[in-house]
């Protein structure tokens, strides 16, 4: 079977709460809690992903700002049959009430933005921080107090900060401020979704057993999601941005490139600047690259050069399949690799095509289509790592060592060796980003 195919029946997330029994023998990033956690992370960091790129669009008077608005909204109602599943009809309904209001003040906030209405302006804070004690309310009463209202509100204060804080740096034109606490504000999503994740489990003990969100299986797989959303979101982001000759879009690729050195420098840090270089290579190459080349192609209606760029993509494909067969000790088969590595690169090329054809609706749809896909791939190469290192993944605290890919001190090693390697490195990537990530926090 095709690992497009695998990839997108693990997408229909649903976030119902399940019975279970004991805790499977062989470790898998698959049980209830990690489960309820990859949909929170979903959910929550398209969320944030939307609201910022909406109020953007707005504010610019772009003409796909509509259909922007309307995703962000069908992210709520996306979100509401996952509450409901847990806290009932009564329960979901007054979620979806608190929640979709609360996108109607960052669009009052971008009113304000436009006209200089200093005095709209404080209207729509005291909007948003009558949101964040109303919702913190909600959650801890719905939790039974598993996530205290103080807790709460502090981390939905920290989310509505970073919201606020992008789009004023937007407005200053400050758009390496604006990208910088972009990406931070997308990371403390999953922060948030951890939280939340961990409160409900805790509240339903006999549903959940044993399982934890902050298992090592369920950081990893968390881990990946984080990464593989993120680059999805930054692409299609930039490439829209690009064809529009909008103000943002060096930026934007600005921000991707600061994603590729948070995969190389985890890399470099266990295998050496040589190893972190070809990782470089094969992910910019054809990848990255190519994104520019398109854009650029697009502008000049070069068709040729468009159909140029998208074989770069192809290409690109088999390449990093390949690399991730290697890394997985072919736990994720290449072939199925390089058809999942294929699939978000559709995805991409559509949501650019249609955007540049004028249907919004249907470019927004397939934008939202690739990032929900981007969390499958990262559960299905999850399980490839946790097959090929099942000792590593056994406990559920988050291995203290990363898994051991023989490459000792053989960094020295011709280029086809160092391609090797980097191929055994990915097994350790995500544990490995989620701990320097944690070190950059502390």
């Amino acid at each position: 079977m095709k690992m497009k195919k695998i990839a997108a029946s693990v997408l229909g997330l649903s976030l119902l709460v399940p019975a279970v029994g004991q805790a499977q023998e062989a470790p898998t990033v698959n049980d209830p809690a990690a489960d309820l956690r990859a949909d929170l992370d979903y959910l929550l960091s398209e969320h944030f992903v939307l609201a910022t790129t909406t109020m953007v669009k707005e504010y610019l008077d772009a003409p796909d700002a509509d259909a922007y608005t309307q995703s962000l909204d069908q992210n709520v109602a996306d979100m509401t049959p996952a509450i409901a599943s847990i806290y009932g009809d009564e329960g979901a309904a007054e979620f979806e009430r608190i929640f979709r209001g609360h996108n109607d003040y960052t669009a009052d906030i971008v009113a304000a933005a436009q006209s200089g209405d200093e005095n709209a302006r404080a209207a729509a804070e005291e909007e948003v921080e009558e949101f964040v004690v109303e919702f913190s309310t909600f959650l801890d009463a719905a939790t039974e107090g598993n996530l205290p209202q103080e807790a709460a509100e502090e981390a939905i204060r920290a989310h509505e900060m970073d919201v606020l804080s992008f789009f004023d740096s937007f407005v200053e034109e400050d758009y390496e401020g604006a990208y910088t606490t972009f990406r931070e504000g997308y990371d403390r999503m999953y922060d948030i979704s951890a939280a939340l994740s961990g409160a409900i489990t805790a509240q339903f003990p006999d549903q959940f057993g044993d399982y934890k969100v902050d298992s090592a299986t369920s950081e990893l797989r968390s881990t990946l999601n984080n990464l593989a959303a993120e680059h999805h979101a930054l692409a299609v982001m930039g490439l829209k941005s690009g064809v529009d000759g909008a103000p943002n879009y060096d930026f934007i690729t600005w921000a991707e490139d600061m994603h590729t050195q948070d995969f190389k420098e985890v890399i470099g840090s266990v295998y050496g600047e040589e190893g972190a270089a070809a990782f470089e290579d094969v992910w910019t190459t054809n990848h990255i690259e190519a994104e520019g080349e398109l854009v650029s192609a697009y502008i000049a209606e070069d068709d040729e050069a468009i159909s140029a760029a998208k074989e770069q993509f192809e290409t690109f494909s088999n390449d990093f399949g390949a690399f991730l067969g290697t890394a997985t000790e072919e736990k994720l088969p290449t072939a199925d690799a390089q058809a999942a590595v294929w699939g978000h690169e559709e995805l991409k090329q559509k949501a650019l095509e249609t955007h540049v054809a004028g249907d919004y609706t249907a470019s927004m749809d397939t934008f939202r289509e690739g990032y929900k896909y981007m969390f499958g791939v990262g559960e299905a190469l999850g399980n490839a790592i946790v097959a090929q290192h099942p000792d590593k993944f056994a406990s559920t605290e988050m291995p203290e060592e990363m898994p051991n890919t023989g490459m000792g001190g053989s960094q020295q090693n011709s280029s086809s060796v160092v391609w090797v390697g980097i191929g055994a490195a990915a097994s350790a990537l995500a544990a490995a980003f989620f701990l320097r990530r944690r070190e950059q926090k502390a």
